[in-house]
């Protein structure tokens, strides 16, 4: 016997399996709201992970094009107020003491007693601490500073911090 030709076996077994999906259909049907949501649940969350895979390597290739901050230029605090006609870091100081002063702390390697862990802060941290610290402690601080890390954003800060406290009432 000759074959049937190709599109009546494809046309007769498209008929099989539409009948094989029709029998099966009350038994799916119980279940398609569950199906139905959880594959959006699904797609919701590739979707999420592609647009933030995404955003990562926006932020990669932006980071080389500008600097990262420090600190923000929004971010203000306390410390950082200088009272009018100063400008940050300005002090009044002598050079000759400055220079006495950097030799004293030249001779103390160690870190200075107020805070023995000085070295290992962050400036958040050192932040932080600031409003606890008398105006002698501050100078002790700036002044083991100066002498070792010569940190300009610790320098700055210590220094804004003492001339708010030498201004205050």
């Amino acid at each position: 016997m000759k074959p049937l030709p190709l599109p009546v076996r494809l046309a007769a077994g498209l008929a099989v399996t539409a009948v094989e999906q029709a029998r099966k259909l009350p038994r799916q049907l119980s279940g398609l709201p569950v199906t139905v949501v959880s594959e959006a649940l699904q797609l919701s969350m590739r979707i999420q992970q592609q647009v933030t895979e995404l955003a990562i390597k926006g932020d990669d290739a932006l980071a080389g094009l500008r600097a990262a901050e420090e600190e923000p230029e929004w971010a203000t605090f306390d410390e950082d107020d200088v009272p009018a006609g100063e400008t940050p870091g300005e002090t009044d100081e002598d050079p000759w003491e400055a220079e006495e002063h950097a030799l004293a702390a030249d001779e103390q390697t160690a870190p200075p007693d107020v805070l023995p862990n000085y070295d290992e802060l962050t400036l958040p941290q050192l932040r932080a601490r600031l409003r606890t610290l008398s105006p002698e402690e501050l100078e002790q601080l700036l002044r083991h500073e100066r002498a070792h890390a010569a940190r300009p954003e610790f320098t700055g800060m210590l220094a804004r911090r003492i001339a708010n406290l030498d201004a205050q009432p």
